[in-house]
């Protein structure tokens, strides 16, 4: 599949997703959008990839909406779309639909922030599982500076990832920060020099990809998610239980204690798109309709 304005590639079992549009530093459209979406389709859908890298072309990573339309950027007085495209009766804003598909992929995602990340170029990283910045990055949840709120699911993601104080201090006052205070508010997990950036990440999916079953990485990942918005503990445990109790004596659950006993490299059998578990927490596509 041929895009526009995004690239995807695998190589070494590792997918990656490199917004390209870097004369305009990587600004997101309707159709980077769209792009996006079907790239994380595509990596799910391939059981050869085990992991996924997403980092821009060029000096930034995404420096948010792309504002060439004036004022009337965010209007959608005009809007006449489907069913599907709305969410209680309004329009779905398109960095939702992106966080959304991230945030129900099977497979991990690594965010490589490789320069500027600002309003929807830092919120959609926020349901990867891992972000590493290079030290010129530069973050900005600068929505209230342009007169709107903060858009795809991120008054859920970034309370939850570093605290509502510092989701309120950063999101009130719409500043751009450095990489040395989003890894100190805990948004990024490690920053790194900006030739180091994606050999990190690579190194990353490969420790991924070469010990561990893809089942079991993608039924973890659910869990954590889901785990978020659970009630008490004890709904976990029972979520816990339910896909100990199928993956117990699945093939993959043989082959890496057999593995582990003899000593060798395990060689998982089971792949993702046959043999998931039933008991794997599942997000809905929009339950909003569509």
């Amino acid at each position: 599949m041929s895009f526009s304005q995004i690239e995807y590639g695998v190589t070494d079992r590792i997918a990656t997703i490199t917004l390209k549009r870097p004369e305009r530093l990587n600004a997101f459209t309707f159709t980077m959008r769209g792009e996006l979406v079907k790239a994380f389709d595509l990596a799910d859908d391939d059981d050869e990839v085990r992991a996924v890298v997403v980092t821009g072309a060029g000096r930034a990573f995404c420096a948010g909406a792309d504002l060439s339309g004036g004022g009337d950027t965010f209007s959608h007085r005009d809007f006449h779309g489907e069913p599907g495209e709305l969410v209680a009766g309004a329009p779905r804003d398109g960095g939702g639909t992106v966080a959304l598909r991230i945030a129900r992929s099977l497979k991990p995602v690594i965010g490589a922030i490789n320069g500027p990340a600002v309003g929807v170029g830092v919120t959609m990283t926020l349901p990867m599982d891992i972000r590493l910045a290079a030290d010129t990055a530069k973050f900005g949840f600068v929505f209230a500076r342009r007169g709107i709120v903060t858009e795809a699911a991120s008054s859920w993601f970034l309370p939850r990832l570093v605290g509502i104080a510092q989701a309120m201090e950063w999101a009130a006052t719409g500043r751009v920060f450095p990489a040395s205070e989003a890894l100190a508010g805990g948004l990024v997990s490690r920053v790194v020099p900006a030739e180091e950036l994606l050999p990190a990440a690579y190194a990353l999916g490969r420790e991924i990809a070469d010990n561990t079953s893809a089942v079991s990485v993608a039924a973890i990942r659910r869990l954590m998610w889901s785990g978020l918005s659970a009630s008490s503990p004890w709904e976990a445990h029972a979520a816990d239980s339910r896909l100990m109790a199928e993956l117990g004596s699945a093939p993959d659950t043989v082959e890496g204690v057999t593995a582990f006993l003899e000593k060798r490299p395990a060689e998982f059998p089971m792949k993702v798109s046959e043999d998931l578990p039933g008991g794997v927490p599942t997000w809905p596509v929009n339950p909003y309709g569509g």
